[in-house]
């Protein structure tokens, strides 16, 4: 299960995301993002992977896919940190 929550401010539209973003839920956050670029072309948008617990591999292609796109991702911990660097391309 994976629950969606748009935060949108003046700037800023950040898409919080919690529980597992696999299988049938990274088609959900696709079609979020889609509409939120569409809606909020004046906005930088942002997704929030903090209380995120899996990724499967159609989740990490996604994300990889938003990143390049100018989607800023953020996550907290040692794990999911490793996965945004994976998806990004850096390494400290």
């Amino acid at each position: 299960m994976l629950k969606i929550t748009l935060h949108d401010t003046a700037d800023q539209l950040r898409i919080e995301l919690e529980g597992r973003l696999a299988g049938a839920w990274v088609c959900e956050l696709e079609h979020c993002w889609y509409t939120a670029k569409a809606c909020h072309r004046d906005r930088t948008l942002s997704v929030d992977l903090t209380d995120v617990i899996f990724i499967d591999q159609a989740g990490r292609y996604l994300l990889q896919l938003m990143h390049r796109d100018g989607v800023h991702l953020v996550a907290s911990a040692l794990m999911r940190q490793d996965i945004l660097d994976h998806i990004t391309g850096t390494t400290d």
